[in-house]
């Protein structure tokens, strides 16, 4: 590829294994993703990219009710929609006691008919949570279908800003924002539930207080042994369904915003017309090792890339990538250093017209890198000149 070196010896021969893995990576994004990905510029100069009008359609999913499922569809740990995998939670049966006339068995009644309603709250809680289950899976399965669509179209190669992969791209966009919302109402749920489990706690301690209290038969505290038993199995499955609850919204949360990173990379490939792949600022290939800070920009030794604008049009951004992700592989919590060298041939005025080309290379290339994931806070940019170099050149260093 003419005007780009790799300093890093083998990059270019890896850059066909580092593609071939592409294909399989995932993608998702967020509401106030700039529209100008997918505007039909092409960078020059540095100038920022003009914001496209058009507005992505939105997309949903649905659900069916159950009994309550014990684990999260595949789709909210990165799989396939459908119906998850069911734990049924019974509703322990609240045996009805007889009236004594005493003092203690209208509380006893009083108290019965608390744990009913308990257990109706959670009979109710459990099949909400499988239909946010389902609802899950169903919009995790449609964003992943629009997804497969895109990466396989950017595989086999298509034109840049294809507008049929924008409106894939925007039917996963929505498919995640419903697996957002959903997040929401775990939320709701979660709450819902930790208050039941306060009440259930609170109305075992005044079971166990009315043994206390005088005036009772031995009918009285038969019940009250019965309804304790019962409380404290009502207490266990609701802390169970609470638990569930907070481990799905855990997991979907972690999830949803991973994929957000992820779109953001894919909206830059569909602009660009060829797949990246994984958004490097990813779990996977930048550990939350902290940002360093521009301050320590140091470029001295090696640098990763090099890239010479000696001619208009030079596509750097498969190399630029595979660069990229070899070196945070290596280094997670690596920073990166764009500097723009102009060379210093000719009169003053031209080597000031040289420097100001450089530099707005550096932002492009510097927008390129933000597009492929690469946290902001890891980025710093700065200029320099060479007598040894015949063009503007970009030259990435890892510090």
């Amino acid at each position: 590829m003419r005007g780009i070196r790799n300093a890093g010896t083998g990059h270019k021969s890896r850059l066909v294994s580092v593609l071939a893995l592409l294909a399989g990576l995932g993608l998702a994004g967020c509401t106030d993703l700039d529209n100008s990905l997918f505007s039909d510029d092409t960078d020059s100069g540095g100038a920022t990219p003009t914001a496209s009008a058009d507005q992505f359609p939105p997309a949903g999913g649905g659900g069916t009710p159950g009994t309550m499922p014990g684990t999260m569809p595949g789709g909210a740990s990165g799989g396939g929609g459908g119906s998850a995998p069911v734990v049924t939670i019974t509703p322990v049966p609240i045996e009805a006691g007889s009236n004594t006339g005493t003092g203690v068995s209208a509380t006893i009644a009083t108290l019965r008919g608390q744990i009913q309603t308990l257990e109706d709250h959670l009979a109710a809680n459990a099949g909400h949570l499988t239909d946010l289950r389902n609802q899950g899976a169903d919009a995790a399965g449609a964003y992943h279908e629009s997804k497969a669509h895109i990466t396989t179209r950017l595989q086999v190669g298509t034109t840049r800003g294809n507008p049929e992969l924008v409106t894939e791209w925007n039917a996963a966009q929505a498919s995640l924002d419903s697996l957002a919302g959903n997040i929401n109402a775990l939320n709701g749920l979660s709450a819902s539930i930790a208050a039941d489990s306060s009440a259930a706690h609170y109305a075992l301690d005044q079971i166990q207080a009315t043994y206390n209290v005088s005036g009772a038969v031995d009918e009285d505290h038969r019940q009250l042994a019965v309804l304790e038993d019962e409380t404290n199995q009502t207490i266990s499955l609701i802390d169970r369904l609470l638990k569930s609850a907070s481990e799905d919204t855990q997991r979907q949360t972690a999830y949803v915003a991973n994929e957000r990173a992820n779109l953001t990379t894919l909206a830059a490939a569909i602009k660009n017309g060829e797949l990246y792949g994984a958004d490097l600022g990813s779990p996977q290939l930048a550990s939350a090792g902290g940002a360093i800070p521009a301050s320590t920009l140091a470029y001295a030794g090696t640098p990763l890339v090099v890239i010479r604008f000696d001619h208009p049009g030079v596509d750097y951004q498969q190399i630029l990538y595979a660069a990229l992700s070899q070196a945070l592989q290596a280094r997670p919590g690596a920073g990166f250093s764009v500097v723009a060298v102009a060379p210093t041939r000719g009169t003053a005025s031209a080597v000031q017209l040289a420097q100001t080309t450089a530099k707005n290379h550096a932002q492009e290339v510097l927008r390129s890198m933000t597009d492929m994931g690469v946290p902001a806070s890891r980025l710093a940019v700065a200029s320099a000149t060479d007598p040894g170099a015949t063009s503007s050149e970009v030259r990435v260093f890892v510090r």
